[in-house]
This record gives C-alpha cells, structure tokens and sequence, in this order.
C-alpha cells in the first residue's frame, strides 16, 4: 500500500487505539540485554587492539579478523530470524534462542582471549579466528530474537521510540565503562603485560555480559506459541528453504526498509571503520606512541562520548522524534555530526589534550540517536509489511536489518587494517611518520563524513510518518477485529 494514500486515510480516521504503555520494568529488563548486546562489541574493539600493540600481528591479518567471522554471523543472521519468527515454544519464539545464544557468547568470550606472545602470530591469528567465529555464532543466536523482542513490545508510533531510548540509554553505559579497560590492560600496576590482561580481564567481562544478556530472556514477557497453528512439521526441507527465500526478498523489497538499511549501512560502517583510529591517534600522534605516557586520555575520550550520548543525545533525540518526527530528528541530527567530524583535525592536538573533547557534542549526535530512531523505525515498518503480506516477520527484518550492519562492519574492519597499511602506519616501531599520522587524522574524518552524507541522501525522501503509520495501525486492528 502506498504511503500516500495511508496519509490520506489517516486524515478520515477520527480515532486511533490507545496503545498500552510498556511498563518500565519491562522496559528496564529489555535495556539489560542491550548492555550486554552493546558492552560485548565495546570490550572487544578496546581488546582488538592488542593483537597489533601487543601481539604484533600485521594489519593485514588484524583486517581478516575483523572480517571473516562478521562475514559468517551476517549470513547466519535471515536464517536466525525465519527459525526466530516460525519457533513454537511456551516460554515463546525469542527467550529460548536468548538464554543460549547468551550462554554460547560469554564462554566463547572467555576462550577467545586466552592468547600468548609465546606463540606465533600465525597460531594467534588462527585461534582467535575459530574461537570468535563460534562468539559470533553466539551473538547471532542471542541478538537477532532479542532485536525481534523489541519489535513486538508495542505497537505504539511513539512508545516504540521510548522503548528503544531506554534501551539505548541503557545500552551506551557499556561505551562509558568499556574504554577504561585500555587503562586496565596497559597498566604495569594491574598486569605485567596487556595480554595477561586480556586473559584475565576477557572471564570477568564474559561473564557478566553472559549474565545481563539472559536477563531479557528470564524477565521480558513473552506469548505462549506452543500452540499456534502453524506447524513446523509441515513442508520439506526444501519447502522451507523456499519459503526463506521469498521472505527474504518481500522484505529487501520493502521501499522505506532499503531506506534505512542503506543509510545505517553507510553511517554506522563507515564510523565504525576508523572508531579504533582514535587509540592510534592518541597514542601515536599526541604521545608519541607510548601508550602509558597516554595515561587515561584514550578512555577518556570514549566515555565522555558515551556519557554525552546517555546525558543529552538520546533524551534530545526521543524529545526530538515526538514533536518534529522520527525522519526529520534524523536528518538534523546527522547534519549535526557532520559539523563534529570536521572539527577534530584541529581539536587532536599534541599541546592541549582538552581540546579532543571540544567536538565530541555534536559528534556523537551521529551515532547516538541513529539506533534509537532506526530501531523504532524498523518496528513500524514491520506494521507496513503485515498489511501488504498478511504476516508477522519481526525476526527476519531485524536480521536482515543487523545483516546489513554486520556485513557492513565486516568490511569495514578488513578496510580499517587496510587504511592502516595504505597510510604507511607500522605496528613495529614506536615513533609513526608525519605521513602516516596525518593519513590517520584525514580516514578518521573523512571516511564518517562520506558514510553520513550517503546516509542522509538514502533517507531524505523516507515518507512512513506518524499519520501513515496510525493508518496502518488502525486498519491492522480493524481487519484483527474482523477476524
């Protein structure tokens, strides 16, 4: 149905169901496993780090690791999702899936980092590689039915903005706390080295994020499915392997959902390509490549970045999104990062620390709220597809939507190790060239800035506004009514 058209008929509509508010312990116990699903990739980008600095690994090798398992958790991601939508249980179709994937995920964690400078950088590369294929396995199993889980908390245009802020929010306290663990690790006063660090460090963030990401699955209420109609006995293999496929393409066909794919592909990717630049920049250009004589100003910039979205990003942003719209808050917010972005090739500097802080308001505007409204996008969208399909597909989106990231992200660390080496940066010696630390400074902004500009061109004519999906919503419940 043409989005037109559900404006028009939203404006005939004299009432909309009042939704019911998601109580916020609900809310809370869903904001857990975003702590979890967000302090698991924080702690291993601060951890990635020492397989250069410390292990000695080339960045080439650094790049693969970043991009294999990715690759393989993205191409698992639409076949969690169609198992996610279709599983009969009591405890219903996420918890399960949940509470393991949590459990898969935290040991694998564990196991990952039990690495040695003894052994060669082949043997390192090998091992970490199979042990974070299984993490990411993991990750797949636990994230996509808990995406999906938030998706079918409400049915609210702006109660689903809500439900993702507080979960953002919550979820940006492992951003806060994540970045300290560089002054954990490199510290002589805690470890003799950073990778006895990271062997100790890896059990105790394992198993907290284990524990936070089964909260969801223990908490969040969920609807009996053991006895819904369709069964999975029904249909061969071959059936149901069909029957992903197609799902896969209705969804990829969806107008407004290849909108903020392509827009979170750019933006989120292309940040996270050069995120870990600024422990380099820091290090290398500001310290002249001692990371103690760096001290707590790489952990520093990381939390106050988090702390600004937790503190004003994601509150302005959900005050932003009720009053003005969920597409027009994003398209001022980027605008806003893009400002940040550009302001650092003068704020890293080597005289006044301080002042790497001075764009970090605006900044973090970019990827702060991106999550918050696109997650809140994602779910009325999926109200647009059962109208057009006739069909509940949560799970599917959401993989297909954390496809998108993932394997965005897989490429974006192959490219990450791959600026490093294109820039001249050598992970052998202490004093960098002035070549290649400009070549760091320019990726770290230039890379962003193209991702966001991409991001906002995807977006500018999204048209699912709130009167269109109040259309939706109505006619959804007219037709349950009906039946």
């Amino acid at each position: 149905m043409n989005t037109q058209t559900l404006k028009a008929d939203a404006a005939v509509t004299t009432s909309v169901t009042k939704r019911k508010p998601i109580p916020l312990g609900q809310k809370v116990a869903f904001g857990v496993g975003m702590l979890a699903n967000q302090m698991f990739p924080a702690a291993l980008g601060i951890f990635m780090v020492i397989l250069v600095q410390s292990l000695g690994m080339s960045p080439v090798l650094w790049g693969l690791i970043f991009f294999l398992p990715k690759l393989v958790d993205a191409v698992l991601d639409p076949l969690m999702g169609y198992i996610s939508d279709r599983t009969q249980s009591r405890w219903g179709k996420r918890r399960p899936y949940i509470f393991i994937g949590a459990i898969i995920a935290g040991l694998s964690y564990i196991a990952m980092w039990q690495l040695s400078a003894e052994n060669s950088q082949l043997y390192n590369f090998w091992y970490f590689l199979g042990w974070s294929i299984v993490f990411f396995f993991g990750m797949t199993i636990f994230g996509v039915p808990y995406v999906a889980m938030g998706y079918e908390m409400s049915s609210d245009y702006h109660e689903r903005t809500r439900l993702m802020a507080v979960a953002q929010w919550i979820g940006q306290w492992a951003w806060v706390i994540a970045p300290w663990f560089w002054i954990v690790l490199y510290d002589p006063n805690w470890f003799e080295s950073a990778t006895e660090g990271a062997r100790t460090l890896s059990i105790y963030v394992g198993v907290t994020c284990m524990l936070l990401a089964m909260v969801p699955a223990i908490f969040c209420q969920s609807e009996d499915t053991s006895d819904a109609a369709e069964s999975q006995s029904q249909g061969t293999l071959s059936d149901r392997f069909r029957e992903l496929f197609e799902g896969i393409i209705i969804t990829l066909r969806n107008k407004p959902f290849q909108r903020i794919c392509t827009a979170t592909f750019f933006i989120f990717n292309a940040y996270n390509c050069v995120a870990g630049f600024a422990f380099f920049i820091i290090v290398y250009y500001m310290n002249g490549g001692d990371p103690v004589a760096a001290g707590n100003w790489p952990a520093l910039f990381g939390s106050i970045s988090a702390l600004c979205t937790c503190a004003a990003v994601i509150p302005i942003v959900t005050y932003m999104s009720q009053r003005y719209g969920k597409h027009r808050t994003f398209l001022i917010t980027q605008t806003m990062s893009l400002a940040g972005y550009a302001m650092f090739w003068w704020t890293f500097s080597p005289e006044n620390p301080y002042l790497m802080f001075l764009p970090i308001p605006l900044f973090v505007f970019g990827i702060g709220g991106l999550f918050t409204i696109m997650m809140s996008m994602t779910a009325d969208i999926c109200d647009l597809d059962e109208l057009n399909t006739h069909e509940r597909r949560e799970g599917l989106f959401g993989a297909i939507y954390w496809l998108m990231v993932k394997f965005g992200a897989a490429f974006a660390g192959l490219l990450s190790g791959l600026i490093l080496a294109a820039v001249g940066f050598d992970q052998t010696v202490t004093v960098q060239t002035d070549e290649a630390l400009a070549g760091l400074r320019a990726a770290f902004i230039i890379v962003p800035v193209t991702g966001t500009l991409v991001g906002i061109w995807a977006m500018w004519n999204y048209d699912l506004n709130e009167e269109s999906v109040s259309a939706i919503r109505s006619e959804l419940d007219a037709r349950q009514n009906a039946g």
